[in-house]
């Protein structure tokens, strides 16, 4: 006598149940990672070159080779920029201009970014010399 097979009907989703709950509890666990600060960096936009320039008050700082930071084609070393970026946001309260050389590095210019904040100002722009 030969046994007869039963036919399979019905889809098994318990796997499936078990993968979206693992997913679930990934996503759960993660979510309030993502809610960091980020920075807000304002790009600067094209102006045409009919348009009347007003002057502005900008504090230009130069991020050189070594990653020395300049203003006015001054040196001001690392300790003294928080002072120095401090006494000139009262004088040039339009914000900062970070002018970031080709050899600088990225720790450089953020570390410059951080002081800025610090110092209160508001606006921070950067370009590459």
């Amino acid at each position: 006598m030969a046994k007869q097979r039963q036919t399979f009907n019905e889809i098994n989703i318990t796997p499936l149940t078990d993968i979206f709950l693992v997913l679930l509890i990934i996503m759960m666990v993660i979510a309030p990672l993502l809610d960091q600060q980020g920075l807000n960096l304002a790009v600067p936009s094209m102006v045409e070159e009919t348009e009347e320039l007003k002057e502005t008050k900008i504090i230009d700082v130069v991020v050189g080779e070594d990653n020395k930071y300049y203003i006015d084609d001054n040196e001001v070393p690392l300790s003294e920029l928080q002072n120095t970026l401090v006494n000139l946001s009262k004088e040039l309260p339009d914000g900062l201009l970070i002018e970031a050389k080709s050899d600088s590095t990225h720790g450089a210019i953020v570390k410059l970014m951080d002081i800025a904040r610090e110092s209160g100002v508001k606006s921070i722009s950067i370009t590459e010399l």
